[in-house]
C-alpha cells in the first residue's frame, strides 16, 4: 500500500540534494549554515517518524535558530539570457506542467479509493488526496523535463533557487499546520472561547457570526493556515455559541467559516506558499506585492461571507 511515507522519502531526498548542492555553492556567503538548515529539514522527512519526539523538537529548534539568527544565504543563480524569448516561443503551452498536479489530484481522489491489489488498497484511503497530489507533481516534473529538454539537475537547481529565494518562510505551511494540531490538543479553543464570552458582546446571533468570521480571518492571518485556525475558532465560538446557543446550522457555519479564514490567508506573509512563493516565482521587486494586491478583495470577501453566514446559518 502506498502511503505518505513515499512522499516523505521523496521530499527528504530532494532537500538532502539541496543541502549538498548548497555546501558546494561557493557563491553563497552562508553556505554551511544554509546547508545545515536544509539537511535538518531533510532529516525530519527521512527519519523523523523513527525519532523520539524530543529529537524532532530539537531539529525544529535548531532550524529556528539558523533562520532566527539570519544564517541563511542565497547563491548566485544566473538565468538564461534568452529566457523571455523562450517563454514567448512556448506561449500558453508553458502552463501544461502547472495544470497536471490539480488534474491528477482530482482524478486520483475520485478513482483511487476503490482500487485494490490482492485484496489490499493500492493507496492509503485516508491519504489518497495527498498521494495523488504527490503523483501529480512527479508527473508534472517529468513532463516539464521532456517538454523543455532539460535534465533532472536543472530541475533541482531551479528548485533550490526558488527555496533560497523564499527562505525559511517556505516551511511555514507545514509548521503552522502542526501548530494548529497542537493548539487543538491543548484546548486553546476553549481558552479563547472563555475569553470571547467574557469580553465580547456575543448576546445576539449577528454578534456571534461577526466574531466567528472575523476571528477566523484574524486567526488565519496569525497562523497562516485556515485549517489550523478552524478547529480553534469553531471550538471557541462556532459550536458553543452559533450552533449551541442560537441553533445555527453546523454545515453552513463550517463551510462559510472556512471561506472567511481564506480571506485571512490572502492578507498574511505567514501563508508563504500563497503569498511569498508567487512573489519569488514572478521575481517581484516588492516581496509583499501579492498581499497588497489581494487585500481589497480579501476585505470585500470577508464582508460578503459575514452577510451570507448571518442570512443562511440560522435559516436552515
Amino acid at each position: 500500500m502506498i502511503g505518505l511515507d513515499v512522499l516523505y522519502v521523496l521530499a527528504g531526498l530532494l532537500f538532502a540534494v539541496f543541502a549538498v548542492a548548497t555546501v558546494l555553492d561557493r557563491t553563497n556567503p552562508k553556505r554551511f549554515t544554509s546547508a545545515l538548515f536544509w539537511a535538518l529539514f531533510a532529516t525530519s522527512f527521512l527519519v523523523g517518524s523513527y525519532l523520539p519526539d524530543v529529537v524532532n523538537g530539537g531539529i525544529l529548534v535548531a532550524m529556528a535558530l539558523v533562520a532566527g539568527f539570519n544564517l541563511m544565504g542565497k547563491g548566485d543563480h544566473p538565468q538564461p539570457v534568452d529566457k523571455p524569448q523562450r517563454a514567448e516561443r512556448w506561449g500558453n503551452r508553458l502552463f501544461i506542467p502547472a495544470l497536471i498536479p490539480p488534474v491528477v489530484t482530482l482524478l486520483g481522489t475520485l478513482t483511487l479509493k476503490g482500487v485494490e491489489i490482492g485484496g489490499q488498497p493500492l493507496v492509503d484511503p485516508k491519504q489518497v488526496t495527498l498521494i495523488s497530489l504527490g503523483a501529480g507533481i512527479v508527473l508534472a516534473t517529468t513532463v516539464a523535463l521532456v517538454m523543455f529538454r532539460a535534465s533532472p539537475v536543472t530541475a533541482t537547481r531551479e528548485g533550490r533557487r526558488l527555496m533560497e529565494s523564499v527562505g525559511w518562510a517556505g516551511l511555514l505551511p507545514q509548521a503552522l499546520a502542526a501548530l494548529g494540531a497542537v493548539f487543538a490538543v491543548a484546548h486553546v479553543g476553549d481558552v479563547i472561547g472563555d475569553l470571547a464570552t467574557t469580553w465580547l458582546p456575543l448576546g445576539t446571533p449577528l454578534a456571534a457570526v461577526v466574531a466567528y468570521t472575523l476571528g477566523m480571518a484574524l486567526f488565519t492571518a496569525i497562523m497562516g493556515n485556515a485549517f489550523a485556525a478552524f478547529p480553534v475558532m469553531t471550538a471557541a465560538i462556532g459550536l458553543p455559541i452559533i450552533v449551541g446557543r442560537f441553533g445555527g446550522d453546523p454545515a453552513i457555519m463550517g463551510a462559510i467559516g472556512m471561506l472567511s479564514g481564506f480571506c485571512g490567508t490572502l492578507t498574511t506573509p505567514m501563508a508563504a506558499n500563497f503569498n511569498i512563493v508567487p512573489a519569488a516565482l514572478l521575481e517581484l521587486s516588492d516581496r509583499y506585492g501579492v498581499i497588497k494586491a489581494q487585500l481589497p478583495t480579501a476585505l470585500m470577501l470577508l464582508l460578503a461571507n459575514t452577510v451570507l453566514m448571518y442570512v443562511l446559518v440560522y435559516r436552515f
